[in-house]
């Protein structure tokens, strides 16, 4: 559980919406219908992989140098850096429910 870096391959399609995989995280890819959101999914879909083979106890992949990442990018692809963070993303997606005791004031527990 940690903090990781990942290089995205973002392809722009056809029809304004962009395709996102990433070479070292196996199956990992992901798309939206503009830029910015392609970039939250691409963080969703990374930090939801390594979460999974952290669970699973598998060996989590070495991120390679972006620069070799730009080499597997076509003409027309841009290949960016994708933070994850397992940690805050199990933290933010944890939606148990948590029995909390509270006191209220006693005219705020009176009947309406």
């Amino acid at each position: 559980m940690a903090e990781y870096v990942y290089p995205a391959i973002f392809t722009p399609e056809d029809n304004g919406q962009f395709s996102v995989r990433f070479p070292d995280i196996k199956n990992c890819f992901t798309g939206a219908d503009d830029l910015i959101e392609a970039m939250n999914m691409a963080n969703d879909a990374a930090c939801l992989m390594l979460c999974d083979m952290e669970l699973k106890g598998q060996p989590v992949p070495t991120a390679s140098p972006v620069f070799e990442a730009q080499t597997l990018a076509h003409e027309n692809e841009f290949v960016t850096l994708i933070a994850c963070d397992t940690v805050d993303y199990r933290r933010k997606k944890d939606n148990r429910a948590v029995k909390k005791a509270l006191s209220i004031p006693s005219w705020l527990n009176r009947p309406v």
